[in-house]
């Protein structure tokens, strides 16, 4: 159906940053009636090499990917739609300004015109696109600006009718739904309030009702929920506490519940559009983990300097004695728009956790600000400078331990990964009479060194906040380093490159600072297969043992 692509010029195939960033996972889409493929074009060109080395045989491999860096050139996207029967591209009209993000196109029901979400370089203005796929005119039925930037959705839909469609926006400081008529004009507001909507289910339209997952009972925890598009009937319809993630049916007469709370693994049933369970799937009720001696998690708020609410949850070891005096190590995420404090199954990080707690550890997560679900005024406390707030909150939740007559103030460490990993580090540079001891796994260290999508929505350009990228990187920090860190990379991380790793070991070398580096060899981000993933934890989990 297309003649032009090549190596670095793609139709329909997305390159690494679109799937990573703008969580888009396709790059075509056939019309209703199949008559029409519409398509991203994505021109590489311009978005500079990045060389990742594979080590490992006789002569090291070179493996150019294209990342675009903050600051650099991003691809150059298109959008064109094909006609099976002519096929010959015609493009979409998305305005003369090439700089642009284009982060999700659908189809209308009517099969003929496109709707496509083009999002400016500054992220902070996100306009909605009618295009007429036969001939590339368009027009802008809606605008969302924000002072801070603006968090992508998945929650267009359009009636089938052809006259109206759901929107969602957080232009109230909380992401709610919203009802347009078909020419972009508001008919109304279907939700409200200081809690925020999370995904949508599912629409029935014969009756007019919406489907959808929220936190409006409680931020750490998931519920399904329902309401008439004309904004009446609103109601939960999950009772049991904990984490919902739901899949309903396309006629919306019955859904799956994937439930779990922290201490119980996910349970698969099938329920009635009501709420009333059907039959259990999948109870897993796991007998082997009785075999394990598991601490109940205790949730926690803290109140930090400014009255704020934070959440935290602590794991004790199983035969805590209130009497003796307990080493803490501090697991942290702390990046904009991600939450760790939630009432769900942890999976195996958990379990480590939880073993760390029975080698005689307390384990103790917090959220600080610009964590996810807490409303837009919460999350963009950290615009334009990564960090300082983040250390801030964090700090609060030390002084909330060492308030604790079990808890050994003198003894705390930290560790994470990814953004964990730059936490970990930031914390350990920049808070180095607290942290005794940080394990940081695939860390970003110079905010310069991640891509255009992620760092430049909360950094700005570097050309335009370079106190910002400054203030913000480990690598400027070196000199303050008092404590035992471990830094652990894969060696082919295309995420956080392990130039990260490489770049804050020379400054550490220079400023004369001990450190441990372990690197794992043609591994990614997620470090995992052949062994990796357990001779890393073993060797965070001896590292802790044997310097805290």
């Amino acid at each position: 159906l297309t003649t032009d692509g090549y190596k670095d010029v793609m139709n329909g195939k997305l390159d690494w940053v679109y799937p990573e960033e703008l969580e888009i996972t396709t790059a075509y889409w056939w019309s209703p009636d199949s008559r029409y493929v519409a398509y991203l074009q994505m021109d590489e060109r311009p978005v500079p090499e990045y060389p990742i080395v594979d080590f490992i045989p006789y002569h090291a491999v070179i493996e150019p990917e294209r990342y675009p860096k903050a600051g650099d050139p991003n691809p150059i996207v298109r959008v064109g739609v094909v006609a099976l029967k002519n096929p010959q591209t015609i493009w979409m009209d998305v305005g003369k300004d090439t700089d642009i993000y284009i982060p999700r196109v659908m189809w209308l029901p009517d099969g003929k015109t496109l709707a496509i979400q083009r999002l400016n370089r500054a992220q902070n203005q996100l306009d909605l696109l009618f295009a007429d796929a036969t001939t590339g005119k368009s027009r802008c039925v809606l605008r969302e600006t924000d002072s801070h930037w603006i968090n992508l959705h998945d929650h267009l839909y359009f009636l089938k009718n052809g006259k109206r469609f759901l929107w969602s926006s957080e232009r109230d400081g909380f992401r709610h739904f919203y009802l347009y008529n078909i020419d972009g004009k508001l008919l109304r507001q279907l939700t409200s309030g200081n809690w925020q909507v999370v995904s949508l289910c599912g629409i029935d339209e014969k009756k007019g009702i919406v489907y959808f997952t929220a936190t409006e009972k409680d931020v750490l925890e998931r519920h399904l929920y329902r309401i008439k598009l004309n904004g009446s009937g609103f109601k939960r319809l999950t009772t049991r506490d904990g984490t919902h993630h739901i899949v309903m049916a396309p006629d919306c007469r019955h859904y799956l519940d994937y439930y779990s709370t922290v201490v119980t693994p996910i349970q698969l049933s099938l329920h009635r559009a009501n709420g009333k369970r059907v039959a259990f799937i999948a109870e897993n009720q796991v007998a082997e983990l009785q075999e394990y001696v598991l601490s109940t998690p205790e949730f926690l708020t803290i109140i930090a300097e400014d009255g704020a609410t934070l959440h935290a949850m602590m794991i004790k070891p199983a035969d805590f004695d209130s009497t003796k005096k307990y080493p803490v190590i501090v697991h942290i995420y702390g990046g904009p728009h991600a939450q760790v404090v939630r009432n769900a199954w942890g999976g195996s990080g958990y379990l480590w956790h939880q073993m760390m707690a029975q080698k005689g550890y307390i384990i103790f997560s917090l959220d600080n600000r610009g964590s996810y679900g807490r409303g837009k005024a919460w999350e963009t406390t950290i615009y334009h400078r990564f960090g300082g707030v983040e250390l801030k909150d964090q700090l609060c939740g030390v002084e909330y331990l060492k308030s604790l007559p079990y808890v050994d103030s003198q003894r705390i460490g930290i560790w994470g990964w990814s953004y964990g990993g730059y936490m970990t580090c930031y914390a350990m540079l920049k808070a180095p009479e607290v942290f005794k001891v940080g394990v940081a796994v695939a860390p970003v260290t110079d905010w310069r060194d991640y891509d255009t999508i992620y760092t430049e929505r909360y950094m700005g350009l570097p050309k335009d906040n370079p106190e910002g990228y400054e203030v913000s990187s480990p690598v400027n920090q070196v000199a303050n380093l008092k404590g035992k860190l471990l830094i652990c990379h894969g060696t082919s991380d295309d995420n956080v490159h392990f130039q990260n790793a490489v770049q804050l070991a020379d400054k550490l070398i220079k400023a004369c600072k001990q450190f441990d580096l372990m690197l794992y060899p043609g591994k990614k981000h997620g470090i995992r297969g052949q062994n990796a993933r357990i001779h890393l934890f073993t060797k965070i989990t001896n590292y802790f043992l044997e310097n805290l």
